[in-house]
């Protein structure tokens, strides 16, 4: 059915005739969620890990009708929850035409929309918005002005249209009035200057703006949603009190709190489909990838008020996907399967996620990157074949034998590389680590094995890849998991 596109033709339609049209955009929000969780369907597409800790607290914000913030560290998918509240407004909004506030045409705020329905009558124009179009979301940074945020006044605007400098005609409204019946979303609310966070109280607590010290006054209707992450309080900025006072609900959010939550989100957020190979990515090495991360926000070396992203094993994955796929181009391999040496060529997705402490500085972000990759494959390998007997490998680079493989060998050349280190295979196979026709898995499970051994000190690893006899002295050097001293 054709939407209305005049004022007259809106009346008589079922949206003119709806108090529906005409509720606040906090009513409409409350009133779209209780048909959703009525319905059982998913609050919000695409994020996981919040079912039982965050998001009852946004539901209970928005059946509030609360402003609100999201408070925590980065990569928590704070800006992503506030993008999916627009699944919450009505599918299409009808707008005076040619409005720059989304005035509503039976309540219109601005001076242009009442000027135009007293001029034109039933015949005003009317247009739609879309939900998608009713979000403004801004980054906080210090040098955001008021007249950003509420607008100014424009003596050009004013000349060309031949008004007094004062007349609500000559505003050039900021992003909150543009974002009136709709939502308005500020990331890192404590950048903002102090000066501009005053600003913001006559939205949230009267409803209105007021611009340039004239008697113009905008009551506008809109969601006011923030971010924050902790280290900013200290950092950078801070909230100011009253603010925080007129902000309805705090909500906290945090990082995946299992392991196997963290590989779903990886799972969905990577980029791995790739035209050049098929891609396979084995359990185990998603595990020690997502083990990474786990093992980084316990490390003191590691800043704990930066937090580490959840986008470190998601950019982790992308780039070892990315050694695997150049592996299968170059030896002309139809899959690509990455395993535990394509992690060591992502260092740089994991240096590059970290904040280091002054002890972490004086190690090196990279030998830090490195322990945390044999620490997260200690803990695969224990996770999943915990108590497996590994004394007759252990025996075997003891005599002096060593083992290289290279990052580019194809996996049958590899695989037969790791046969020769005894009882190897069959560790891999009776653990489940892969089973005995994957190939390319039971590569990746060996050098899981080695990697772990590595971890625990009982052989070595050099930089470039060779697995030989532990040094005495990193064996008799007590282990610290918190630091990593002594990995090879």
């Amino acid at each position: 059915m054709a939407l209305p596109e005049t004022l007259g033709a809106l009346r008589q339609s079922p949206h003119g005739a709806s108090e529906r049209q005409r509720r606040s955009v906090k009513d409409e929000m409350r009133a779209n969620l209780i048909d959703r969780l009525r319905s059982g369907g998913p609050l919000f597409e695409g994020v996981l890990g919040y079912e039982d800790t965050v998001m009852p607290q946004v539901v209970n914000a928005i059946l509030s009708r609360h402003n609100f913030i999201l408070l925590g560290l980065r990569g928590q998918a704070k800006s992503r929850i506030l993008r999916a509240l627009t699944s919450l407004l009505d599918p299409e909004m009808p707008i005076v035409a040619g409005s720059e506030v989304n005035d509503d045409p039976f309540a219109p705020i601005s001076k242009y929309a009442r000027n135009l329905i007293d001029e034109a009558g039933d015949d005003t124009p009317v247009a739609w918005v879309g939900r998608d179009n009713r979000y403004i979301e801004k980054l906080a940074t210090p040098d955001v002005t008021i007249a950003d945020l509420i607008g100014d006044l424009d003596p050009i605007k004013a000349a060309r249209g031949g008004h007094l400098l004062g007349d609500e005609l000559t505003i050039h409204y900021g992003m909150l009035p543009r974002a009136n019946r709709g939502i308005f979303a500020l990331n890192e609310l404590p950048d903002l200057a102090g000066k501009v966070q005053v600003g913001l109280f006559n939205v949230m607590q009267e409803g209105d703006v007021q611009i340039k010290g004239y008697p113009v006054r905008l009551e506008l209707d809109v969601l006011l949603c923030f971010t924050a992450n902790p280290e900013d309080y200290t950092a950078r900025g801070k909230i100011i009190t009253p603010l925080k006072d007129r902000i309805g609900s705090e909500i906290q959010t945090h990082y995946p709190e299992s392991v196997e939550l963290g590989m779903s989100i990886t799972r969905q957020e990577a980029w791995t489909e790739r035209d050049a190979a098929r891609v396979r990515v084995p359990e185990i090495v998603a595990e020690v990838i997502e083990r990474i991360a786990f093992e980084a926000r316990t490390d003191r070396r590691i800043d704990r008020r930066s937090g580490v992203s959840q986008r470190m094993p998601i950019t982790v994955t992308e780039n070892v996907i990315s050694n695997a796929e150049r592996r299968a181009i170059v030896c002309s391999e139809p899959e690509a399967v990455p395993r535990l040496s394509d992690i060591y060529a992502a260092l740089s997705a994991i240096t590059g996620k970290i904040e280091l402490e002054y002890e972490g500085e004086l190690v090196g972000g990279a030998t830090i990157a490195r322990e945390l990759i044999r620490r997260a494959a200690d803990a695969t390998f224990e996770a999943r074949a915990g108590g497996a007997d590994t004394d007759t490998l252990v025996m075997y680079f003891d005599t002096g034998s060593a083992l290289q493989v290279s990052d580019d060998a194809v996996a049958p050349v590899a695989l037969e590389a790791l046969r020769t280190v005894p009882g190897l295979m069959e560790l891999v196979h009776t653990t489940g680590l892969a089973t005995r026709d994957d190939v390319a898995g039971t590569v990746a499970g060996c050098e899981l094995v080695l990697e772990a051994l590595v971890a625990r000190r009982k052989i070595s690893r050099t930089e470039g890849g060779e697995y030989g006899r532990a040094v005495p002295e990193q064996r008799r050097r007590p282990r610290n998991d918190a630091y990593g001293e002594g990995f090879a």
